[in-house]
Protein backbone atom coordinates (compact mmCIF):
# COMPACT_ATOMS: atom_id res chain seq x y z
CA UNK A 1 0.00 0.00 0.00
CA UNK A 2 1.27 3.44 -0.91
CA UNK A 3 0.65 6.40 1.38
CA UNK A 4 1.07 10.07 0.48
CA UNK A 5 1.11 13.07 2.80
CA UNK A 6 0.36 16.75 2.69
CA UNK A 7 -0.11 19.37 5.37
CA UNK A 8 -2.20 22.55 5.50
CA UNK A 9 -2.18 25.36 8.04
CA UNK A 10 -4.87 28.06 8.17
CA UNK A 11 -4.53 31.21 10.27
CA UNK A 12 -7.33 33.67 10.92
CA UNK A 13 -11.00 33.71 9.99
CA UNK A 14 -12.36 32.60 6.64
CA UNK A 15 -12.63 35.99 4.95
CA UNK A 16 -9.31 37.51 6.04
CA UNK A 17 -7.17 34.50 6.90
CA UNK A 18 -4.44 32.84 4.92
CA UNK A 19 -3.24 29.30 4.48
CA UNK A 20 -0.18 27.39 3.39
CA UNK A 21 -0.08 23.80 2.17
CA UNK A 22 3.05 21.68 2.06
CA UNK A 23 3.67 18.54 0.05
CA UNK A 24 5.65 16.09 2.14
CA UNK A 25 7.43 14.47 -0.82
CA UNK A 26 9.47 17.50 -1.81
CA UNK A 27 8.56 20.26 0.65
CA UNK A 28 6.75 22.30 -2.00
CA UNK A 29 4.70 25.03 -0.33
CA UNK A 30 1.82 26.98 -1.78
CA UNK A 31 -0.52 29.61 -0.41
CA UNK A 32 -4.28 29.90 -0.50
CA UNK A 33 -6.88 32.32 0.85
CA UNK A 34 -10.53 33.30 0.54
CA UNK A 35 -10.16 35.35 -2.63
CA UNK A 36 -8.08 32.69 -4.41
CA UNK A 37 -10.83 30.17 -3.73
CA UNK A 38 -14.12 32.06 -3.98
CA UNK A 39 -13.24 35.09 -6.10
CA UNK A 40 -11.19 35.72 -9.22
CA UNK A 41 -7.82 36.23 -7.48
CA UNK A 42 -5.45 33.73 -9.06
CA UNK A 43 -2.29 34.92 -7.28
CA UNK A 44 -2.52 31.98 -4.89
CA UNK A 45 -3.80 28.41 -5.21
CA UNK A 46 -6.99 26.78 -3.93
CA UNK A 47 -8.09 23.33 -2.80
CA UNK A 48 -9.97 23.01 -6.10
CA UNK A 49 -6.84 23.75 -8.11
CA UNK A 50 -4.99 21.05 -6.18
CA UNK A 51 -7.83 18.60 -6.83
CA UNK A 52 -7.62 19.52 -10.51
CA UNK A 53 -3.87 18.86 -10.58
CA UNK A 54 -4.36 15.52 -8.83
CA UNK A 55 -7.18 14.50 -11.16
CA UNK A 56 -5.38 15.53 -14.36
CA UNK A 57 -2.24 13.70 -13.24
CA UNK A 58 -4.08 10.54 -12.21
CA UNK A 59 -6.19 10.46 -15.36
CA UNK A 60 -3.17 10.95 -17.65
CA UNK A 61 -1.40 8.02 -15.99
CA UNK A 62 -4.51 5.80 -16.08
CA UNK A 63 -5.19 6.67 -19.72
CA UNK A 64 -1.60 5.94 -20.71
CA UNK A 65 -1.82 2.57 -18.94
CA UNK A 66 -5.19 1.72 -20.52
CA UNK A 67 -3.84 2.54 -23.98
CA UNK A 68 -0.76 0.40 -23.38
CA UNK A 69 -2.86 -2.50 -22.07
CA UNK A 70 -5.00 -2.25 -25.22
CA UNK A 71 -1.96 -2.64 -27.46
CA UNK A 72 -1.33 1.04 -28.28
CA UNK A 73 1.82 2.95 -27.43
CA UNK A 74 1.06 6.41 -26.08
CA UNK A 75 3.69 8.99 -26.93
CA UNK A 76 2.20 11.87 -24.95
CA UNK A 77 -0.96 12.47 -22.91
CA UNK A 78 -1.73 16.02 -21.79
CA UNK A 79 -4.74 16.72 -19.60
CA UNK A 80 -6.24 19.94 -18.27
CA UNK A 81 -8.78 19.87 -15.45
CA UNK A 82 -11.41 22.57 -15.01
CA UNK A 83 -12.88 22.34 -11.51
CA UNK A 84 -16.11 24.26 -10.89
CA UNK A 85 -16.89 25.37 -7.33
CA UNK A 86 -20.56 26.35 -7.02
CA UNK A 87 -22.74 27.78 -4.30
CA UNK A 88 -25.90 25.84 -3.54
CA UNK A 89 -28.62 26.19 -0.92
CA UNK A 90 -26.64 23.86 1.33
CA UNK A 91 -23.28 25.64 0.85
CA UNK A 92 -20.40 25.33 -1.57
CA UNK A 93 -19.59 22.18 -3.49
CA UNK A 94 -17.49 21.01 -6.39
CA UNK A 95 -20.22 20.78 -8.99
CA UNK A 96 -18.22 19.55 -11.96
CA UNK A 97 -14.80 18.60 -13.23
CA UNK A 98 -14.11 18.80 -16.94
CA UNK A 99 -11.08 16.83 -18.06
CA UNK A 100 -9.73 17.95 -21.44
CA UNK A 101 -7.16 15.51 -22.75
CA UNK A 102 -5.05 15.39 -25.88
CA UNK A 103 -3.03 12.39 -26.86
CA UNK A 104 -0.39 11.42 -29.37
CA UNK A 105 -0.88 7.71 -29.98
CA UNK A 106 0.20 5.84 -33.10
CA UNK A 107 -2.05 3.36 -34.87
CA UNK A 108 -5.35 4.20 -33.13
CA UNK A 109 -8.51 5.68 -34.58
CA UNK A 110 -10.47 8.44 -32.88
CA UNK A 111 -13.40 6.24 -31.78
CA UNK A 112 -11.11 3.75 -30.02
CA UNK A 113 -9.12 6.63 -28.49
CA UNK A 114 -12.31 8.14 -27.01
CA UNK A 115 -13.55 4.73 -25.83
CA UNK A 116 -10.31 4.03 -23.93
CA UNK A 117 -10.27 7.58 -22.54
CA UNK A 118 -13.76 7.12 -21.09
CA UNK A 119 -12.75 3.80 -19.55
CA UNK A 120 -9.70 5.47 -17.97
CA UNK A 121 -11.89 8.28 -16.60
CA UNK A 122 -14.07 5.74 -14.81
CA UNK A 123 -11.13 3.73 -13.47
CA UNK A 124 -8.62 6.32 -12.34
CA UNK A 125 -8.38 6.34 -8.51
CA UNK A 126 -9.04 10.08 -8.22
CA UNK A 127 -12.20 9.77 -10.35
CA UNK A 128 -13.32 6.97 -8.04
CA UNK A 129 -12.65 9.17 -5.00
CA UNK A 130 -14.76 11.95 -6.55
CA UNK A 131 -17.84 9.86 -7.38
CA UNK A 132 -20.15 12.54 -5.95
CA UNK A 133 -18.95 14.99 -8.59
CA UNK A 134 -20.09 15.24 -12.21
CA UNK A 135 -16.97 14.38 -14.22
CA UNK A 136 -16.97 15.16 -17.93
CA UNK A 137 -14.36 14.32 -20.52
CA UNK A 138 -13.28 15.83 -23.82
CA UNK A 139 -10.72 13.67 -25.63
CA UNK A 140 -8.78 14.70 -28.72
CA UNK A 141 -6.41 12.49 -30.70
CA UNK A 142 -3.58 14.55 -32.19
Amino acid sequence: MSKHYANAVWEGNLAKGNGVFTLSSNGYKGGYNFSSRFEDNKNLSSPEELIGAAHASCFSMAFSHSLDQSGYKPEKIETDAEVTLSKTDSGFSIAEILLKTKGQVSGIDNDKFVEIANKAKENCPVSKALTGTNIKLEAQLI
